[in-house]
């Protein structure tokens, strides 16, 4: 039998809505906190110039010789605070208590930060909005061997998800598109397809190249940037993939909120989006 959904007002405004988080997105008293581990890149081959703090998260009780899935989350310290609005320690503590996910090891990757002038300067969307596999090779071959040196981690593809928002979810894709034998699932929390150079590559590849085996969690926010312009239409950019996806037959999921450019709805969602994104298809079942 399908479930049945509860029953949920629609909001009459849809520019400043705030939705509520569940559960699942607080510390829970029965659920004992994972470890966290901050780890320091104080250079790069992919991205010269570049320093950045990484954060792995382990839950409790997770064996650090057991071979597990890998999670990567951009944006890494703004996604893992625990005041923030995503709350992802949390989240991935409970959903690990209440067996829901695979054992899966957390990867809190910071934008890369360079001295420009003496002025400490992000790189976040030098990295973010490119269509390569620059930064996908960078998290195979630079962040992710510092978690393999400490944890088992399982090689197939599709025990590796990437999560992001804003520009952080188009990396998320990318990542995923330009580097299938490393990320198989991806989180887009309102991706920025509409900024990155040379336009949004993703409806007319999702058109012409094979279906590959990626699962793709898309969210949008009815009133994002430009919302209703002709051009750089960032909820028109995000529409437009996700039908692309559909024609295409992937296995994908698309939630349309109300709201602006926000971090809100995401965060909210993001326990039912990993609950989703590893449902199927896992290998270590």
């Amino acid at each position: 039998m399908s479930p049945t959904v509860p029953f949920a007002a629609l909001p009459i405004e849809q520019q400043d809505i705030s939705y509520e988080y569940g559960p699942d997105s607080a510390v829970r008293p029965d659920v004992p906190s994972g470890t966290i581990e901050e780890l320091h890149l104080d250079s790069s081959e992919r991205y010269p110039g570049t320093s950045r703090k990484v954060w792995v998260h382990r839950p409790a009780g997770h064996l650090a010789d057991a071979e597990c899935a890998v999670m990567v989350f951009n944006d890494g310290w703004w996604y893992l605070d625990p005041a923030g609005a995503v709350r992802a320690g949390a989240v991935l503590d409970n959903l690990a208590a209440d067996g829901v996910l695979p054992p899966m090891v957390g990867m809190f990757v910071d934008p890369g930060v360079m001295d420009v002038d003496g002025v400490p300067t992000k790189h976040r969307n030098a990295e973010y909005d490119a269509f390569d596999d620059t930064y996908a090779s960078f998290l195979m071959e630079e962040v992710l061997p510092e978690v393999e040196s400490r944890y088992g981690v399982l090689a197939d593809p599709m025990n590796r998800g990437i999560c992001g928002g804003s520009s952080g979810g188009n990396a998320a894709l990318t990542a995923a598109w330009t580097r299938p034998d490393g990320f198989g699932r991806v989180i887009a929390f309102n991706p920025s397809f509409a900024q990155m150079p040379g336009a949004n590559p993703y409806p007319t590849l999702l058109a012409t190249e094979p279906r590959r085996p990626t699962r793709v969690f898309l969210h949008a926010a009815h009133r994002d940037l430009h919302w209703n312009e002709r051009a750089a239409n960032w909820f028109a950019e995000s529409l437009d993939t996700a039908s692309a996806l559909a024609r295409a037959g992937y296995d994908f999921r698309l939630v349309v909120g109300d709201g602006s450019h926000s971090p809100n709805h995401g965060g909210v969602l993001l326990p039912d989006a990993l609950r989703w994104l590893w449902a199927a298809g896992r290998t270590d079942a």
